[in-house]
């Protein structure tokens, strides 16, 4: 077990902000013992836990609440775009971002509220609405240390699609 442990511990410290389920699949592991070596981790302080958006990403302790929050958004596809977005472009309006990026504005609607929500982007008080990062220099430092998984894409393009079906 000691083996299996420092291999999930190895894992999460090499690849931060990874979700439950790839850290099972990247390893070959089954679903339980991850859990199993995954709570014990959390429990003796050796690795932190973040709930994003109704997912488990899981990180070294080291890193703080925001910076947790901002690469389990990094890691996710879409809503690496829209920070990649307006860290090149600078502050942006959602619509343009939708138009920019072919995505429906219900999506990036979601999208927005949920990163606002962790503060990783801010909304602007006026109207139409400006959006812009939270934290940019500490978001760039972020954004060379992850990469959305390719579940994660799947997952985003399967809900492009259907919102393209919907539209």
């Amino acid at each position: 077990m000691a083996t299996t442990r420092a291999r999930v511990r190895r894992h999460v410290r090499d690849t931060p902000g990874v979700h439950f389920n790839r850290v099972g699949r990247d390893l070959d592991i089954a679903t339980g013992q991850a859990q199993y070596h995954l709570r014990r981790l959390v429990r003796d302080g050796e690795l932190a836990v973040e709930r994003v958006a109704g997912r488990a990403h899981y990180f070294d302790p080291a890193f703080d609440p925001w910076e947790r929050r901002a690469l389990a958004f990094l890691r996710r596809e879409t809503a690496r775009e829209i920070i990649v977005r307006l860290h090149a472009d600078g502050p942006t309006k959602p619509t343009t971002l939708a138009d920019d990026l072919d995505l429906a504005r219900s999506t990036i609607a979601w999208h927005v509220s949920n990163l606002a929500d962790a503060d990783v982007i801010e909304k602007s008080e006026d109207r139409p609405m400006t959006l812009r990062l939270a934290r940019p220099d500490r978001t760039a430092d972020l954004l060379d240390a992850v990469s959305p998984s390719l579940p994660d894409r799947l997952v985003d393009r399967f809900v492009r699609t259907v919102d393209s079906i919907f539209e």
